[in-house]
């Protein structure tokens, strides 16, 4: 008889729709890569917008404010926004969003900051959101000194994603100093909650209770400035812990042993996974986090880890699901086999992270847009598949990319993670372009492709 595997808040896995057990599962259509590129890309937007003097205006004032926000990035960087604890940064933004003109700028129930800059268009406008979130992967108390070597800036987060923040008051100031004034809303957002077991938790609140509040979604995260995310990379993520009565190492030798069953649990999952991500559309599995013990000379008497399986393939991600489970399984029912005294061993799954794979459309004004504004400055776009914040609009069909904040970024997530100031400008334009083909010119400003 298998053994019986206790499931704790598998409602996570269900938060976008999906059911616990057999959402993932279900077949689903196929989520191919991006292509390298793709054709022509401008409908005149770009074109137009290129030959307009105030957006020439705001491509000078970018150039110009280098300086500013390289000390915009080491002022932000250096006040701490660990995981679920990103209100100090936050306080930051709005102040400085308030600063740059914007008058309706507000904090949300969880934290995020928005900031809006009304268009013309009053009731009729549509609303474009950007945004960059506040968090890093760093817990509480990391030294976020930031360290520079001419051009160069060491310090935890400071490209991810401190650098996206700076791209965000960037365009808001540039924005304003050249005086352009847009038909539709910009919505400046920075969020809480894109890292790890934030979830994406801030954008999720946005689009809480099925909402649909942006008809435009443009996240700020990733490297170079020709990257363009035009595909969600989904994820599934567990805290996994086994449990069992625990002992004196030699006293009580022979009952249920946790970190074995850990351990067989991570044998057989890769055993399984191996296979499914040797070919194919990408991906990956990965236990980022293992614990349990009290001492040396003890039988602990639990044992945990935290996997991450990822692809923007639905069934290839519903085939790492089920092999996960079913390693998880067999290694507490091999454990339990083993003893020879004592209560047997229950393992506990909480389900902790559900972010939704999603293919954008490729010929979506958005995204076409978006790579003529890059072919615009003489970039070639790079069309990548990522997990980002626009992973939650990208899911429920609303035009997303995710634009990149430029520079060189290097080592992401670790101690010495870097961002070095190359052509750093370029980024910002290009989100400039892409916001403003999205928001268009107020009347007498307005820029519209041929006929």
């Amino acid at each position: 008889m298998r053994a019986k595997m206790m499931i704790a808040s598998l409602a996570g896995l269900a938060l976008l729709g999906g059911c616990a057990s057999t959402g993932w599962l279900a077949p689903q259509p196929a989520i191919a890569e991006p292509a390298a590129s793709a054709g022509p890309a401008d409908d005149g937007r770009i074109t137009g917008l290129m030959a307009d003097a105030r957006v020439q205006a705001a491509f000078s004032e970018i150039e110009a404010m280098r300086m500013l926000n390289n000390e915009r990035l080491v002022d932000l960087t250096e006040i701490p926004a660990p995981p679920f604890a990103e209100q100090a940064r936050g306080a930051e933004m709005a102040a400085r969003m308030r600063a740059l003109g914007l008058d309706d700028v507000s904090t949300d129930a969880v934290g995020n900051v928005i900031g809006r800059r009304p268009g013309t268009a009053g009731n009729e406008a549509r609303s474009i959101a950007i945004v960059a979130h506040l968090d890093t992967v760093f817990p509480e108390g990391t030294d976020v000194t930031v360290h520079r070597e001419g051009d160069l800036f060491t310090a935890p987060g400071i490209g991810d994603n401190s650098r996206g923040l700076v791209v965000l008051l960037s365009l808001i100031d540039a924005i304003q100093r050249a005086g352009i004034e847009t038909r539709d809303d910009l919505v400046f957002i920075a969020s809480v909650g894109e890292e790890g077991l934030g979830d994406l938790r801030g954008v999720r609140h946005l689009y809480a209770d099925g909402a649909s509040p942006f008809d435009s979604f443009i996240a700020i995260d990733g490297g170079e400035a020709a990257r363009l995310v035009v595909t969600a990379v989904g994820s599934i993520r567990y805290r996994v812990t086994f449990r069992g009565p625990g002992g004196h190492s030699y006293g009580a030798f022979g009952r249920a042993q946790p970190h074995q069953a850990l351990a067989e649990a991570i044998l057989r999952f890769t055993e399984a996974a191996t296979p499914i991500t040797e070919s194919g559309p990408k991906a990956t599995f990965s236990f980022g986090r293992v614990g349990g013990g009290t001492s040396v000379n003890s039988i602990p008497f639990e044992s945990w880890m935290e996997v991450d399986m990822r692809s923007a393939n639905p069934p290839k991600l519903a085939a790492l699901h089920a092999a996960f489970l079913g390693a998880v399984d067999d290694a507490l029912e091999a454990a339990n086999a083993r003893r020879r005294q004592g209560d047997a061993m229950t393992v506990e799954l909480d389900a902790v992270g559900n972010r939704p794979p999603g293919e954008g459309d490729l010929a979506a004004p958005l995204v076409q847009n978006a790579m003529a504004a890059m072919r615009a400055l003489g970039l070639e776009p790079e069309l990548a598949a990522s997990s980002t914040d626009a992973n939650i609009a990208i899911s429920r069909g609303v035009p997303a990319v995710t634009l990149s904040r430029g520079g060189i970024s290097r080592n992401a997530h670790a101690p010495n993670e870097s961002w070095q100031d190359e052509q750093s400008h370029e980024a910002i334009q290009i989100a400039l372009l892409v916001a403003l083909a999205e928001a268009g010119l107020a009347e007498g400003q307005a820029v519209s492709g041929p006929d």
